[in-house]
């Protein structure tokens, strides 16, 4: 038998860089070869205080017979449960002050899929016949967007500006300047911590884009899977949440240590939520209900954020030290390097400027040697600039995994990229 797929069969049946991240992480983590150092995903770290509170709720649901029926036996509509909704709702309320209700919130089945659907809710052919694009002010942005568009061509991105802020360090800005926000535009879209760079925009680049999607009538959508206010991996104190009636924002319980339960948070204008809920019933009927019911009462309670203020960033923001010292105490001088100033999320965003590789043939060395990392050029979609070096310049490092494991990851990358520069260590 001969199968012929459909155009939008074949366009997500294909293959894409996130795709090929997890088949990867997948393949190690079957062979349980413990050598490997698995520093490609995303995938958070095992933080003891906090795995202590998800059994202690397990622990809790299993010896209430009525809350043990509803967490595993019951279907919840396809909004989400609505004592986690309204808990939602009224926690962002009372901590922000935020106009919102149950009529902004609804659940998906993780953050990937809220995204599957916003884009293609938004985006792509039109009911006049005319195509409209997902904007990203941006690049590089998260590798799990690049092949999300059911339209062709769904996504249009900026190159961004570099400010090289010390002798191995440099960060992303928004060029305003060359921002262009055509008619064709549907919406923005940032994640903030950005993944991969760990770049955090700045408020003020925040109100900016608010204030260029209010204007053109269009939303912004903010990508809070690893920001504020939970899990709240941001380390420059002084980025804000956001949200405004033109905003929508999506939130995530994977980074909190979830990422099994697959819950996915989306706030947004009431027209939106019900689309979404219609999307999440034809789809799957409704959203997976652990992760719910695990976190409902620290949502109640306001425990959540203080989670993750007191035990999750200090967590990570200690991990990411160590990791920077690492990576400075290893390459040194051996080569050119450069690494993204790390602002949150759980990773190092390097640049080796004048590589004479590219980072998809140093990524397919490095695995040879059990490293696995994610090559740059995924991240740079919707970017029409395929002659700009810089993308094949990057590589993507989690410094989640345990330090020993990062620390030896980082001492196999300098030996190939300095054999690459023609420089033996």
């Amino acid at each position: 038998m001969t199968l012929q797929f459909s155009n939008i069969g074949q366009r997500i049946a294909q293959g894409s860089g996130i795709g090929e991240l997890m088949d990867d992480l997948g393949a190690a983590l079957a062979t349980g070869d413990p050598d490997i150092k698995m520093l490609g995903g995303g995938q958070p770290a095992q933080i003891p205080e906090v795995s202590e509170v998800w059994r202690k709720r397990l622990q809790e649901i299993a010896a209430d017979t009525v809350a043990s029926t509803k967490f595993l036996s019951i279907y919840d509509p396809p909004q989400g449960n609505p004592a986690f909704v309204k808990a939602i709702a009224s926690l962002l309320r009372d901590q922000f002050g935020w106009d919102i209700s149950e009529e902004n919130i609804c659940q998906t089945s993780g953050g990937q899929t809220a995204f599957f659907y916003l884009f293609n809710l938004l985006a792509g052919e039109m009911p006049d016949g005319s195509h409209r694009k997902i904007l990203f002010p941006l690049v590089p942005e998260y590798i799990g967007y690049a092949a999300q568009g059911l339209d062709k061509e769904m996504f249009r991105a900026f190159r961004p500006e570099i400010e090289e802020t010390g002798p191995h360090e440099f960060k992303y800005h928004i060029d305003f300047e060359k921002l262009e926000v055509a008619d064709d535009v549907a919406a923005l879209c940032v994640s903030r911590p950005t993944n991969p760079t760990g770049n955090v925009l700045t408020n003020e680049e925040v109100a900016h884009l608010s204030g260029i999607a209010k204007e053109k009538g269009i939303p912004l959508i903010i990508d809070n899977a690893y920001g504020a206010p939970f899990p709240n991996i941001i380390f420059t104190e002084e980025a804000k949440p956001f949200w405004a009636e033109h905003i929508i924002l999506t939130l995530s319980l994977s980074k909190l240590g979830l990422p099994g339960t697959r819950t996915g948070i989306v706030i947004g204008p009431p027209e939106v939520i019900k689309a979404l809920s219609s999307m999440t019933a034809i789809t799957g009927l409704a959203n997976p209900s652990t992760g719910q019911h695990i976190t409902q009462k620290l949502m109640e309670s306001g425990e959540i954020l203080s989670l993750s203020r007191e035990t999750i960033l200090p967590y990570y923001r200690k991990k990411s030290r160590i990791a920077q010292q690492a990576a400075h105490e290893i390459f040194g001088e051996k080569f050119a390097w450069r690494m993204h100033r790390s602002e949150g999320a759980l990773f190092l965003w390097f640049w080796f400027p004048g590589l004479p590789i590219p980072t998809t043939e140093l990524y397919q060395r490095l695995k040879k040697r059990k490293v696995l990392v994610i090559p740059g050029h995924h991240f740079f979609f919707g970017c029409d600039e395929q002659d700009w070096k810089h993308r094949q310049e990057c590589i993507r490092v989690s410094f989640a995994m345990a330090e020993n494991t990062v620390r030896e990851g980082l001492e196999i990358i300098a030996e190939e990229v300095a054999t690459a520069s023609g420089n033996s260590l």
